[in-house]
């Protein structure tokens, strides 16, 4: 998925849009390297390895790629979104919910 990412964090530059990576690596410079080889510029952090990825259990990721949308309010709005002509449809209905005036405050963070 990562062209599909790349192409978003470029097409929806500038929108109210993030793109939020969790890494499940063996270890942390897996995912370095990843970043650096495949030029991730959008933010990925890394949650630990599979047996032990406290941000995967925290929200329920079974698999990987998991994708959660969550809106500009925070309330996950959809899970498991593999198809990415659909996830496009997806975001960018979300975008045009946004309020112009709101288009540029920054995202809240997720509830827990």
């Amino acid at each position: 998925m990562i062209p599909h990412e790349r192409e978003m964090v470029k097409r929806l530059q500038g929108k109210p849009f993030t793109l939020l990576g969790i890494n499940s690596d063996q270890d942390r410079s897996a995912l370095q390297r990843v970043q650096k080889s495949e030029n991730i510029t959008w933010p990925s952090i890394w949650g630990g390895p599979p047996s032990n990825n406290a941000i995967a259990r925290r929200w329920n990721i079974r698999g990987w790629p998991s994708v959660i949308v969550i809106d500009k309010q925070g309330v996950i709005r959809y899970r498991d979104v593999r198809d990415v002509g659909v996830l496009e449809q997806i975001v960018d209905n979300l975008i045009k919910e946004v309020p112009a005036s709101a288009a540029s405050e920054p995202s809240s963070r997720p509830s827990k």
